[in-house]
């Protein structure tokens, strides 16, 4: 389960869109996410990591979008799932192999 966010999510939307466009004029563009971080009460480290991921997500720049790193999480889950599920029916397996042949003998 995610831990609970910090920001409410309008908070974050309102945010990127205020430094992206801060960032877009060349006058703005130096402290950007800084000045954008202090009026809004926001880390500018957090900020920055916010607008990077916007923009992965936008196709700007290269990376992970959010969309395939959750997909990717999924699948992760679910072949640590299935392994573990392997492992139950292997060792069922080796039991019950190991009972047919305790039985075979007497």
């Amino acid at each position: 389960m995610a831990a609970p966010r910090k920001y409410p999510e309008e908070l974050r939307e309102r945010a990127i869109e205020m430094a992206v466009s801060l960032r877009r004029d060349p006058a703005t563009r130096s402290g950007a996410l800084r000045r954008v971080g202090d009026q809004l009460g926001i880390n500018p480290e957090t900020l920055r990591n916010w607008v990077q991921q916007a923009e992965i997500d936008a196709g700007e720049r290269a990376g992970t979008t959010t969309a395939e790193a959750k997909r990717i999480a999924d699948l992760e889950r679910e072949v640590k799932e299935l392994r573990r599920a392997n492992d139950i029916l292997k060792t069922a397996s080796a039991f019950f192999a190991a009972a047919e042949l305790d039985r075979k003998i007497k």
